[in-house]
């Protein structure tokens, strides 16, 4: 027989908010299941019923910001507590903002309030960030099953044969699990190109260590089809119109 399940799991897996957002929706009865409003947290359904989010919620999803920055060394993705290193979040100022003529009419000052990164780069790592408010976006990008697209740039040292590169492409463990396919190519002499549809901490680094490569620098260039572009270090843009991962 057929269980009922949350709503607020109902609506991630529909891809239309993160289930905290749900949460909020439901509270402000902003949710309903076959036309009914619902208000309840906890509240539950059968998959095979209509689940929607109404007009208010939609209007405050289209309000939330998604910024694309370019992180410098001696950052950190997410702020924590124990750490002496400033987050990349603190980089966010009117100061930093990279204007372009799409954002023309986009002022550099938003409420910060919610923003966090939707995946991270350690702090030995520049590229392609992404901070946003939308948790819709957070979860495409970083969803287990995630379908998005990394790319990364990577300066080795050392020598890699034919066999480890293949091992590089299919065949690593990290932790006892088994790697997804990648990617990997020569870029040019000293660097390697990796695709990487999943995100495990400090990955490429640790796959170059098992094949008896140092990395020397680590770049992220692009995430689905959002690339970094001509974005300069330190600095960041708005998601544009109509871009999408």
């Amino acid at each position: 027989m057929e269980e009922k399940v949350r709503v607020s799991k109902l609506l991630s897996e529909l891809g239309l908010c993160s289930r905290r957002e749900a949460d909020s929706y439901i509270e402000q009865g902003l949710v309903t299941v076959d036309g009914e409003i619902v208000n309840e947290l906890g509240v539950r359904a059968y998959r095979h019923q209509k689940i929607e989010l109404q007009s208010g919620a939609k209007a405050q999803q289209a309000s939330r910001i998604t910024v694309i920055l370019n992180k410098p060394v001696g950052f950190i993705s997410h702020y924590d507590d124990e750490q002496e290193y400033q987050p990349a979040a603190s980089l966010i100022t009117p100061e930093n903002f990279f204007a372009n003529p799409l954002d023309k009419n986009r002022s550099p000052r938003f409420n910060t309030k919610g923003l966090a990164p939707a995946g991270r780069l350690d702090i030995d790592s520049t590229g392609l960030l992404v901070l946003t408010q939308d948790g819709r976006i957070a979860k495409l990008l970083i969803g287990e099953n995630s379908p998005i697209e990394k790319e990364y740039l990577v300066r080795v040292e050392g020598r890699l044969s034919y066999e480890d590169l293949d091992r590089l492409k299919h065949g690593l463990s990290l932790d006892g699990v088994a790697l997804k396919p990648a990617q990997v190519s020569w870029q040019n002499e000293e660097q390697l190109r990796f695709v990487l549809r999943e995100g495990r901490k400090r990955q490429i680094r640790r796959m170059c260590e098992m094949v008896g490569l140092r990395v020397l620098g680590l770049k992220r260039v692009r995430m689905g089809r959002v690339s970094l572009g001509p974005l300069p270090p330190g600095q960041w843009r708005y998601l544009k119109p109509g871009e999408q991962f």
